[in-house]
């Protein structure tokens, strides 16, 4: 078996030196009595396609254990490392060193519930929004034979499906949003994507009626102000401003009919 190699540095001036990075953390663990939100800046030499993940791990590895993030898979699918990078929203692990400058700022993503430094509870939030919306398939037929083979899906129907169910949850739409911002109760794009992926489902029962009862007010597809962040920002590539659209336009119809 071959020996790993170890993990190349990345010159970044005309004496072939790898750049030292300063990554700057905006600390704070409510926890702590008497702790107070604050600026801590480290020092680390940059590597050949290093993220910020890897950056915050050797920071945590070598410098301060005390240091707080979230991970999981590493590979940009569970949403759990989000966090304003830069000021704007994004996915630690999906973040190269080599597209920021020499400087990175780093604090937690706002509206949500701060844990400790770069550790918020988006799956309060997001578990909340789901039981609200109701975000799971409601089966037209309420005792279904589950030995019976499933119907088939028309492709094209299936691949639009699929497209909105790769919503990881990481909360970049809902920290980016101004409304969510505003409007405590504001579904967000993360929310009103659900409900584009069920609207789609010939499965479901529900129809734009039941819908208009959920998401027909200001705290859902009335109250986005069409900001696009949420599109901008998402790190799966969505479709959200457009879903967003498409609902608004389908509950205002809903709305006149009624």
């Amino acid at each position: 078996m071959n020996a790993p190699q170890p993990i190349q540095v990345v010159p970044r001036n005309g004496n072939g030196e790898p750049r030292r990075l300063q990554i700057k953390v905006l600390r704070h663990n409510p926890q702590l009595a008497g702790s107070v939100p604050h600026w801590q800046t480290y020092e680390i030499e940059e590597a050949h396609g290093m993220t910020l993940f890897i950056a915050l791990t050797e920071i945590r590895e070598k410098q301060d254990p005390s240091l707080q993030f979230d991970f999981v898979c590493r590979a940009g699918i569970c949403g759990s490392c989000a966090m304003v990078i830069d000021g704007k929203p994004g996915l630690a692990c999906r973040t190269l060193t080599k597209d920021h400058g020499r400087t990175i700022t780093l604090a937690p993503l706002p509206f949500f519930e701060l844990i400790g430094d770069l550790s918020v509870n988006t799956g309060q939030w997001m578990r909340a929004m789901s039981e609200r919306l109701q975000g799971w398939l409601q089966m037209r037929d309420e005792s279904p034979d589950i030995g019976r083979i499933e119907q088939p899906m028309d492709p094209d129907l299936a691949d639009k499906i699929y497209e909105l169910d790769r919503c990881i949850e990481c909360g970049c739409c809902v920290a980016g949003c101004g409304t969510a911002r505003m409007r405590e109760d504001f579904v967000g794009a993360v929310g009103m994507n659900r409900v584009a992926r069920f609207r789609l489902d010939p499965r479901d029962a529900r129809d734009d009626a039941d819908w208009y009862d959920i998401i027909g007010d200001d705290d859902g597809v009335f109250g986005c102000m069409s900001l696009l962040a949420c599109h901008d920002l998402c790190p799966k590539d969505l479709p959200l401003a457009t879903q967003i659209a498409f609902l608004r336009r389908a509950m205002v119809r809903q709305g006149v009919q009624a």
